[in-house]
């Protein structure tokens, strides 16, 4: 039960079953082997290509922007593919290396653009994390956000080296393996000059051919702004002076810009705090805010080596046996739960987890402008570079982070509620025919309605689904009261149905279900 809500969107019935049935290594192993999920949704690149009078969008509709510039149709893939597609772990990875490689749909546009870089992440979310930051480097979106698609030598925009180091690759600290302060103290990972050095070794990039615009592209000897591919090197634009990198690696003098982007890439794949920085946030978004450091250690170890038990190429980096190394591990699996394990279940995760539960269906389209923002998590919409919320977020009051708090509040808690209202009690949304394929938002109780007439059974059965336990005793005779309440006196027509939506919303609304255990 608790590798369901680790390893997928949230646990169904069939699914317990199906885990339960292979065991933990190979319920993996065979989700790994799965790709079912992409982004398929939205326009294309004429949004960058378009060289006519007035505005792109001028008589095109009311929903132009939405489907050639903005991340709403990916919103609508994602929350699809989330309750639906039986790839969960390809999609739960991808969504936690979505949140450490951040871009965002506030600072940048085009559809098609963002289509690219996220079906990247799906299609290396077992593969290595040094193509991941690769395709991350050669990105025209990310160019286009953190600067670096046409960045000239003459006077070169740090943005993306200092993220690329801080955010994507070691961080700001020296780390042992286990992920603890080397030295027990804040030692720089780098200094600015640095920065400037790894803003030199990666100028000279342009965007892919393709783009157009009515007054030409600027500066010349540059591509328009247009993301439908890798971006490509301009010679002219590159930095040839020698430069110092990390972890030993220098980019010599005259070196052309796609082999100065490789020496970057083995200068962040050498050093020693890759492993336990990327390998520790991998804990934190599929397992728990407060790894063990020995927990972090064997993660990080996995990570370097490139396996782990079958898992894995032996190549530093490896995605599937650093990931097997986060759900394998005991601190994952063991049934003793300690105090400082689990997480806060963030809001992308309930939307999802509770239509799984309830055997539900979305189109996604309710869950972006509307609980989306509700709840501070717009799926594709992360208010900066940093993401949602920061990693090391403290929890008030204690000792522990939980990075999700960040984004939690006493308003948040009652929204969660809220959301469970919309789906029990108002029915959710109704198709919207200005959404493509639309489905609405919804939930269906009736294969629980076998179980009404036994309020304690209900419970329990709703209980073993969303928590993999029964509540604890005092809560489960408050919630099996209040299912109770119904019966044919108090509503003759709908007691059961109503039995049911008090125990799913209690339930669900609890904190053993909001907190991951």
């Amino acid at each position: 039960m608790r590798l369901a809500d680790q390893g997928s969107f949230g646990p169904t019935e069939a699914l317990v079953t199906s885990i339960r049935a292979q065991g933990a290594t190979a319920w993996i192993s065979a989700q790994m082997a799965l790709k079912t999920s992409s982004y398929t949704s939205g326009q294309g690149g004429a949004v960058h290509q378009y060289t006519g009078a007035g505005n792109f969008c001028d008589g095109k509709g009311d929903n132009c922007w939405r489907d050639w510039s903005s991340t709403q149709p990916l919103v609508w893939d994602f929350y699809r593919n989330a309750v639906s597609q039986p790839d969960q772990l390809r999609q739960r990875v991808a969504f936690a290396l979505q949140q450490i490689v951040v871009i965002n749909n506030l600072e940048v546009d085009g559809t098609y653009g963002f289509r690219l870089y996220y079906n990247n992440l799906l299609d290396n979310a077992f593969g290595n994390y040094r193509q991941v930051l690769k395709k991350v480097a050669l990105s025209p979106v990310m160019g286009d956000f953190l600067n670096n698609a046409n960045n000239d030598k003459a006077a070169p925009n740090e943005n993306f080296a200092r993220e690329l180091l801080q955010l994507f690759a070691v961080g700001t600290c020296e780390l042992n393996t286990d992920g603890s302060l080397k030295g027990g103290a804040c030692s720089a990972n780098y200094s600015n000059d640095v920065v400037r050095s790894y803003a030199y070794a990666l100028t000279g990039w342009t965007y892919p051919s393709g783009g157009a615009t009515s007054y030409g592209c600027w500066p010349a000897g540059m591509n328009c702004r247009y993301y439908g591919g890798d971006m490509i090197p301009v010679a002219s634009f590159h930095d040839t002076a020698a430069r110092t990198l990390m972890s030993g690696v220098t980019v010599a003098a005259g070196t052309a810009a796609p082999a100065a982007l490789e020496a970057v890439l083995d200068s962040l794949m050498a050093h020693p705090s890759m492993a336990p920085f990327i390998g520790k946030q991998l804990i934190q978004h599929l397992v728990g805010s407060n790894p063990s450091p020995a927990y972090v250690a064997r993660v990080a170890s996995a990570f370097t080596t490139g396996k782990y038990g079958a898992f894995g190429t032996g190549q530093k980096g490896d995605l599937a046996a650093t990931v097997a190394a986060v759900l394998l591990d005991a601190e994952a699996r063991g049934d003793t739960v300690t105090r400082s394990a689990g997480k806060l279940r963030e809001p992308a995760h309930m939307f999802a987890g509770v239509l799984r539960a309830l055997n539900g269906k979305t189109d996604g389209d309710a869950l972006a402008w509307w609980w989306g923002e509700s709840l501070r998590q717009h799926v594709f919409r992360p208010p900066s570079v940093f993401n949602y919320y920061p990693p090391d977020y403290p929890v008030p009051g204690t000792t522990l982070v939980g990075p999700t708090f960040g984004i939690h509040s006493a308003n948040a808690a009652l929204e969660r509620m809220n959301y469970l209202t919309y789906l029990l009690d108002w029915g959710g949304s109704t198709p919207d025919a200005n959404v493509p394929n639309a489905l609405g938002t919804s939930v269906d109780t009736s294969s629980f309605l076998s179980d009404a007439a036994d309020a304690a059974k209900l419970v329990d059965r709703l209980s073993m689904l969303a928590l993999g336990q029964a509540l604890p005793s005092g809560p489960r005779t408050e919630v099996i009261k209040a299912v109770s309440w119904w019966t044919a006196s108090t509503d003759a027509t709908n007691w059961q149905k109503n039995r049911v939506k008090t125990a799913a919303y209690l339930v669900f609304a609890s904190p053993n279900y909001q907190v991951l255990r």
